[in-house]
């Protein structure tokens, strides 16, 4: 069976809006401080600098859903590519703040049963809801095609029902 590509996104800039707000401000004082003391323009680099890191950052995240697995990359330097098989995922939120309504934005939020990635977060996307709508259909076949049944135990430990020897 061939893997097909179902969807893939990147967060938006939105998340840096905060980010860049404070580096413009201190570039406009330190350019400001420049008027008066010509050698302290070179410090210009650092908010400059700051602010294409974290653009970068986050434009090299890239979320991959395949029909099989959820692919996730990172990295700007170094790429990361972190793999989530879908019938391990258990629940999905999605999370829609007012900031992010405006421009159309959501949050999508997993719980899988993967040990290395137990949450996983696709922030700052659009159309989220279709792709929560895929991700559900798609978690649902291969549950069902794997025969995997999720089972939620107690932190008591009680397991009712079960008796000593018993198959679970």
């Amino acid at each position: 069976m061939n893997e097909d590509i179902l969807w893939k996104g990147r967060p938006s800039q939105l998340l840096n809006l905060g980010r860049f707000l404070v580096a413009i401000l201190l570039a406009a004082g330190i350019g400001f401080g420049g008027m008066f003391f010509p050698p302290a323009w070179a410090a210009l680099i650092l908010p400059i600098g700051w602010m294409i890191w974290e653009f970068l950052k986050v434009r090299c995240r890239v979320y991959e859903l395949s029909s099989e697995r959820l692919r996730l990359y990172s990295g700007v330097l170094n790429q990361t590519i972190d793999e989530v098989e879908l019938y391990r995922v258990k629940d999905a939120t999605m999370e829609r703040p007012f900031w992010f309504r405006i421009f159309g934005l959501s949050s999508l939020y997993l719980d899988t049963s993967d040990r290395s990635h137990p949450k996983v977060e696709i922030e700052a996307i659009s159309d989220a809801v279709n792709l929560r709508e895929t991700l559900r259909k798609q978690v649902e076949y291969w549950r069902d095609r794997k025969r995997v049944r999720e089972v939620d135990f107690e932190d008591g430990g009680d397991m009712e029902g079960l008796e000593e020897g018993s198959p679970l």
